[in-house]
């Protein structure tokens, strides 16, 4: 019998040869996939010198498509705030809004004023304040011998950071940010048809109180043509106009604005939910601090860090992105602002390898066309988190899912990609974002980052970015 000898040098050589079969396998499809990119986006009609592509796969490049070039990123950049927070802030952390005073209980009157002190909790809505006045409850006050004070001293009092475009509208994706807000500080217009053409529309706010006004001027017609506005009065309220007409039998129509006054908004439907427990305020609502040695009556804690990014990137919700920064702004001290955030997100970004030529974030939600980053900056974070077990989990479930919810809900429902895409989008006139992770049968993962600037149609961008993915990237 043949006694086999193991020769060093042979195996040496073989190893040599598989790993130069296997290096030129790479090649070839990597080489494989940029003529196949090129040939898509060419059959696409889109100028490949407005678009930036960079994807990984096993911690090697696949694509690259001007991925060293700047681009304005849009809503992609929530990927970066996502990182900070997640380095910065451990999960299950929860921020507490409370209602305090220094003033006596007398039978079931507070003899002064009650202090509704705000903790930065982005997702402080409806549901949270009834928490809160429920608990109140406990207290037995049935009257408010004095006022409603907001304390929203966690945060800075710029309610609109410069960082954003440098020009408002009443639109909920634009809402300000305070420590002491609540419902997303917008409101709710619901329409609904009357019986008959002529008749007046019914108009409801939610939730209602006495800081929205509403004038309704919108009558039931044949056919729908309608506008809401809203306009700040003098008395430092909000005033809601609707005007037009809806047509008979339509379905109800639902209209997001944002409020003006953070304090005062909150205030108000603060007093509102007291008034629906039947507990009375005689003061007025005001803005101004709690006292040191103020007691705490209620408070509501908010859901966890997790949670709120959640809010953040599935549904791309601007005000969120800015609430977060302030908390992280709050790391260094109080008040916290929004460059004080912004400081922790570039060293968060730089932490992933991404150097200062590579990105410029002025705004933490993308809303300005300020930003620059270049797509392998973005494929880098997300290659950082992708590796990190601290980080990965909680990171991708922000995301929306492909076909299934937030902004990519009705976006690759049928094929190839349904569920296996998790990815932030980003739109702004003349800007197309797509950024996150694409799942294989095989359990790997690709990172990739999908940059448009240009002057084709946003949707018609969108839609071949998602082609790409199921017939260029998910497909052999």
């Amino acid at each position: 019998m043949r006694r086999w000898i193991f020769k060093p040098h042979i195996f040496l050589i073989l190893v040599i040869l598989f790993e130069v079969l296997v290096s030129e396998a790479k090649v070839a499809e990597s080489q494989d996939l940029k003529t196949r990119t090129e040939k898509f986006f060419k059959s696409a009609l889109l100028d490949k010198n407005q678009m930036g592509i960079s994807v990984f796969h096993k911690g090697a490049e696949l694509i690259d498509l001007n991925g060293g070039k700047k681009f304005i990123p849009a809503s992609v950049t929530k990927l970066f705030t996502a990182l900070a927070v997640l380095e910065n802030i451990p999960p299950g952390t929860k921020f507490t809004t409370q209602l305090m005073s220094v003033a006596k209980k007398e039978k079931d009157v507070l003899k002064g004023d009650l202090y509704l002190v705000g903790g930065g909790d982005s997702g402080f809505v409806s549901e949270s304040m009834w928490y809160l006045v429920n608990a109140f409850t406990r207290e037995k006050i049935k009257t408010i011998d004095g006022d409603i004070i907001v304390d929203d001293s966690l945060f800075d009092n710029k309610r609109f950071d410069e960082s954003r475009e440098n020009y408002r509208v009443d639109r909920a994706y634009d809402a300000p940010v305070g420590a002491m807000s609540f419902n997303w500080n917008s409101v709710n217009i619901f329409i609904r048809p009357g019986s008959k053409s002529g008749d007046p529309a019914l108009v409801l706010i939610d939730p209602e109180n006495e800081y929205i006004q509403l004038r309704s001027e919108i009558k039931t017609s044949k056919t729908t043509d309608y506008s809401v506005e809203r306009q700040h009065t003098p008395q430092g309220k909000d005033l809601i106009r609707v005007k037009g007409r809806i047509a008979e039998g339509s379905k109800e129509l639902v209209v997001y604005k944002s409020i003006t006054d953070p304090n005062l908004w909150s205030g108000y439907n603060l007093k509102q939910f007291l008034k629906e427990k039947g507990i009375i305020l005689k003061g007025k609502i005001k803005s101004g601090k709690a006292p040191v040695g103020a007691k705490i009556l209620a408070e509501s804690p908010s859901r966890p860090i997790e949670h709120l990014l959640a809010d953040m990137n599935k549904f791309s919700n601007n005000y969120v992105a800015e609430m977060l920064t302030k908390q992280l702004g709050v790391l260094k001290g109080v008040p916290g602002s929004l460059p004080m955030g912004l400081d922790l997100i570039r060293d968060s970004v730089r932490g992933a390898g991404v150097t200062d030529d590579e990105f410029a974030i002025f705004n933490p939600s993308g809303l300005t066309r300020e930003n620059q980053i270049t797509p392998q900056a973005l494929v880098k974070v997300l290659e950082k988190v992708r590796k990190d077990f601290r980080l990965y989990s909680e990171f991708v479930s922000s995301l929306p899912i492909a076909g299934i919810d937030g902004t990519l809900k009705n976006r690759m429902k049928n094929g190839k990609s349904f569920r296996w895409v998790r990815a932030k989008t980003g739109l702004l006139t003349g800007v197309v974002t797509l950024a996150g992770y694409i799942g294989l049968e095989d359990g790997e993962v690709m990172s990739f980052a999908f940059v448009y600037n240009g002057s084709k149609d946003g949707g018609q961008v969108r839609n071949q970015f998602d082609r790409f993915i199921a017939e260029v990237l998910l497909t052999p």
